[in-house]
């Protein structure tokens, strides 16, 4: 096992994880993002962990953590090692107000259309069509693992997955849940139609609502972008369109919001029809 220390800001090693954290074109020039935190950390599985970085402190409060990881790293035919940063180094890197002590630099997933389909129900998919806020995203990934979607197709303007603020959001869903960003996203639509995948899209000028419809067989919700909803290209390529009623004086409702709504009602109806 190597250990290496680092204590000096013009360290190029130092200098290139800051560009991790802060630049999208960084992290798809090196298909690589950083976890920070125990938790995502903890979650992060061996095979695509590439580097380790952490505090002496935390190496003293959670050394058997860091064991336990190296050690999965090592059973994965990968190298077991780190390196150790001064505290005010890791500041400098992180991206939380209150660092955790520990970082990693881990591969991005790579996931097929056919991972998105599903192989034990059937499919169940998001289709996000350029949002734009961290969280939301985040959130998203996250309600989606929990209502059991399969999937989540994202067009090629939409946030980067890979913000370490998005990352934080999922709370690890974003090892677990497959995801592709497509080039053509409406192309994608009408193919996913001839495949049998119905496609709903919450609509301002539908006329029935979200729970008038079945979801129990292949389906997939639309949703836009937080600001400006759908573009019309995509809208016109959905299937169905649907209504989240609402009351007061409201005119919309907050992307992840409402793609947990449309999410829960379809994972309430396959939970039924068990």
């Amino acid at each position: 096992m190597a250990v290496r220390h680092i204590s000096s800001a013009a360290n190029q090693e130092v200098k290139r994880l800051q560009a991790l954290q802060k630049k999208t074109k960084r992290r798809r020039e090196e298909h690589s993002f950083i976890a920070e935190g125990e938790r995502l950390f903890r979650d992060t599985p061996a095979g695509c962990i590439r580097e380790i970085y952490v505090t002496e402190k935390f190496l003293g409060d959670h050394g058997d953590l860091l064991e336990e990881k190296l050690s999965e790293i090592k059973e994965c035919a990968g190298s077991p090692d780190y390196t150790v940063l001064t505290p005010e180094l890791f500041g400098r890197i992180s991206d939380t107000q209150t660092p955790q002590g520990v970082m990693c630099v881990a591969q991005m997933p790579r996931y097929t259309i056919r991972d998105l389909m599903g192989r034990e129900a059937e499919p169940f998919l998001l289709l996000l069509e350029n949002p734009q806020a961290p969280g939301n995203l985040g959130t998203i990934f996250r309600t989606a693992e929990a209502a059991g979607v399969t999937g989540i197709i994202m067009s090629a303007d939409t946030a980067d997955l890979f913000n370490p603020k998005t990352v934080r959001a999922t709370m690890s869903a974003i090892y677990r849940m497959p995801f592709l960003y497509v080039q053509d996203f409406v192309s994608r639509i009408g193919a996913l139609g001839k495949e049998g995948v119905d496609v709903y899209a919450a609509h301002l000028e539908a006329d029935r609502p979200y729970d008038a419809f079945s979801y129990t067989g292949a389906c997939a919700f639309l949703i836009g972008n937080e600001g400006n909803g759908l573009t019309k290209e995509a809208a016109a390529a959905e299937s169905h369109k649907l209504l989240i009623p609402m009351q007061g004086r409201i005119e919309s409702l907050n992307a992840a919001m409402a793609a947990g709504i449309l999410m829960y009602e379809a994972a309430r109806q396959r939970r039924t029809q068990e």
